[in-house]
């Protein structure tokens, strides 16, 4: 589950993290009152789920309530990398001379969380890692005893952040790990943890993700779920239990696995495609979740074709083929072309089960995402 800036932010600031002042609108009128109680200069900041907010217009500073109220009407109900922006943070404005970066994710490769730094906050720091890999400083934390001050001092140090803030740099990192251990989170991070004039650091960003897995145990959290969700998809993913994102093209892509599904995604782009979401359904394809699955991807009004990506393990290729059937069979009409690939155990009977006059069948995964990308550029036409 991924929480909204606002959202994170309340959890930091409760932690102890410094945070501007801020408050939520979802109005114009809302925005200019929430910037008349902070005090101007406000930052006015869409709350979805994208990266790059501020290039593509969904971040603007207000001088007084003039502005305060253009950019509330231009931000608010705007359509943002597609997501529909319905609420936005009023923000106090912060005097920065410069912008760091701190956050804890797991690196899988080491099988460890790690903590990091760098000085290059304020940009995509996946694209720091990739350019510039030296700029950002790591230091891998076993989760059975914690993360030491030494660590975090070390990290910080080797970041380069200068002395004077080294130790409340240090501290947000620690704090985050902790964060990040007691939450069940998957990744936390401030981007950018802003240096101001006074050599004070305030959180002007927030991301934090929890593990669905563990919400069971993170009441207050799980609480947030509902809230969390960006539009009706996300909230119909998390009604079916599916692991859902939406993307920005247009090739609907459902898998029995992540994967799988993963898989998928790097095809379409390979052979041109733009994916439009990453939709695993789990273990099956009974019929229930294939219809469920469907609804949801025909409810995209950006995807033109849909590809089913399912391998037959426990449930054999037959049954799935069965509950694909079942599913378009409620359909009164197929609104997108479907293309399906299906492999494993009783592969070759579940193609036959198929009913070609739904769906078109392909024996490989190659071909499979050709056709549908073919048919993707057709509907899109």
């Amino acid at each position: 589950m991924r929480l909204h800036e606002y959202q994170a932010k309340s959890v930091f600031a409760d932690a102890g993290i410094p945070t501007p002042d801020a408050e939520l609108a979802s109005s114009v009128d809302e925005v200019v009152e929430a910037a008349e109680d902070i005090g101007y200069p406000v930052a006015v900041k869409a709350q979805v789920h994208v990266g790059g907010r501020g290039k593509a217009g969904g971040i603007k500073l207000a001088e007084n309530r003039e502005e305060a109220k253009e950019a509330a009407e231009s931000i608010i109900g705007m359509d943002l990398k597609g997501y529909h922006v319905g609420r936005v943070l009023v923000e106090e404005a912060v005097n920065f001379k410069n912008e760091l970066y701190v956050g804890v994710t797991m690196d899988r490769g080491e099988g460890k969380p790690v903590a990091m730094v760098s000085t290059k906050g304020g940009v995509d720091i996946e694209s720091v890692a990739e350019e510039d890999p030296d700029a950002i400083a790591r230091e891998h934390v076993d989760p059975a005893f914690g993360m030491h001050p030494y660590q975090a001092r070390k990290a910080v140090y080797e970041a380069g952040v200068p002395r004077e803030l080294a130790n409340d740099v240090a501290s947000v990192l620690t704090t985050l790990y902790q964060l990040w251990d007691d939450r069940d989170a998957s990744e936390v991070e401030i981007n950018p943890l802003m240096v101001t004039e006074d050599d004070e650091i305030v959180a002007a960003d927030a991301v934090m993700n929890i593990d669905d897995d563990a919400l069971f145990r993170q009441q207050e959290l799980a609480e947030m779920e509902e809230e969390a969700y960006e539009d009706d998809l996300e909230r119909k993913a998390g009604e079916y239990g599916f692991d859902y994102v939406r993307l920005d093209g247009n090739v609907g892509i459902i898998g029995n696995g992540a994967g799988l599904v993963m898989t998928t995604l790097d095809l379409v782009d390979y052979y041109g495609g733009d994916p439009a979401n990453f939709l695993d359904i789990g273990g099956g394809a009974k019929a229930e979740r294939v219809t469920n699955a469907l609804d949801m991807v025909f409810s995209d009004e950006n995807v033109d074709a849909v590809v089913f990506n399912i391998f037959g393990g426990i449930t054999r290729g037959d049954e799935v083929a069965k509950g694909i059937n079942d599913a378009l069979g409620q359909f009164d009409e197929i609104p997108k072309p479907v293309v399906v690939r299906l492999a494993g155990t009783n592969a070759e009977e579940g193609r036959e089960i198929l009913n070609d006059e739904l769906v078109t069948v392909e024996e490989t995964l190659e071909d499979a995402v050709q056709r549908t990308v073919e048919f993707s550029q057709e509907e899109a036409q």
